[in-house]
């Protein structure tokens, strides 16, 4: 099973968590901010993935630390968890409609990060959540796991949706891309031999 444990503590935040990308969508999931614990269960639930997870950060200055270490700590499990990442697809992609809205994610596993990121989001705060820093989580996930990762709302009118739409996505594209292939078993998903 490829699995891993961080523990992370700064002045800032204490996390620890354990993923398991070959899970069944099991969680367990408390960050302080209820919003982003609901992102984080439909992210397992929808990949597959069993997630623990439990974040105290410093909430009474600014969530920016919380959700900034959260997205760097899961990128730091999926980095650990697929190891070499020999026989895996490496590249993921999902369409997911969401009632009205419309999210697209690709994600490729290749070893260099980026972000490209589009949430059409018009409203500072979702549930608890300040949306401005939904970019920040997928930033440090990306640079952590050391992917490629694009998220786009095509369209939509709820900002809860929009927001659902691109965790569920993002689950998605990540599970094809971590998935293996029995053909591929052996062999680095790359022509340079190297990742």
């Amino acid at each position: 099973m490829r699995d891993a444990t961080i523990e992370r503590k700064t002045n800032e935040t204490q996390i620890t968590a354990r993923l398991a990308i070959d899970g069944t969508g099991c969680y367990e999931i408390s960050t302080g901010i209820r919003f982003l614990d609901h992102m984080l269960e439909l992210f397992a639930k929808h990949g597959a993935f069993d997630l623990t997870l439990t974040a105290k950060g410093d909430l009474d200055v600014d969530q920016h630390h919380t959700v900034e270490d959260v997205g760097i700590m899961l990128g730091q499990l999926f980095d650990q968890s697929l190891g070499q990442r020999v026989g895996i697809n490496r590249a993921g992609y999902f369409v997911l409609p969401m009632d009205e809205t419309l999210a697209v994610v690709a994600v490729d596993l290749g070893g260099r990060a980026a972000l490209v990121y589009e949430d059409k989001v018009d409203v500072p705060v979702v549930g608890d959540l300040q949306t401005e820093l939904v970019p920040d989580f997928f930033e440090g996930l990306a640079q952590h796991a050391k992917a490629n990762v694009h998220l786009k709302i095509m369209h939509g009118r709820s900002n809860h949706h929009k927001l659902e739409a691109l965790f569920k996505c993002f689950a998605r594209a990540m599970r094809y891309a971590c998935s293996t292939d029995e053909r591929l078993k052996d062999q680095l998903p790359s022509t340079k031999g190297l990742l």
